[in-house]
């Protein structure tokens, strides 16, 4: 059982930057693939990024390839997105998650999920 707890988010103008943290509990944390999804309202949720479980990997779609950036830290337990050059699109509740499997993009692939932090960007 993995538990997530994000933080960070909050309220920033287009074209800022904001970094958001993920601390996971349990001794295992390294075992998994760790990954951010975000969902705007009535919009499905959809993947943002990916890092592999030593960190050397990462993956991001196209919609945020440039602009964020994925980290973990194995000994903090902890996995970030830096996020860079904010727009009024990249709004939506921020989720991170943990899986098994590396390059997964879709929300089934992922087995446990953090209970998501507000991120608006006003333009």
């Amino acid at each position: 059982q993995v538990q997530l707890v994000e933080h960070g988010g909050g309220l920033v103008q287009a074209g800022g930057s904001l970094r958001l943290s993920c601390a996971a509990s349990g001794r295992t944390f390294s075992s998994y693939v760790m990954g951010w999804f975000r969902q705007a309202p009535g919009k499905e949720r959809e993947f943002v990024a990916a890092t592999s479980w030593s960190g050397s990997s990462t993956y991001y779609p196209d919609s945020v390839k440039g602009r964020f950036t994925i980290s973990r830290d194995n000994a903090k337990n902890t996995v970030y997105l830096q996020m860079n050059s904010l727009k009024p699109e990249d709004t939506a509740v921020y989720y991170c998650a943990a899986g098994r499997q590396w390059r997964r993009m879709n929300v089934g692939d992922y087995d446990y999920w953090g209970q998501g932090t507000q991120v608006t960007v006003s333009s």
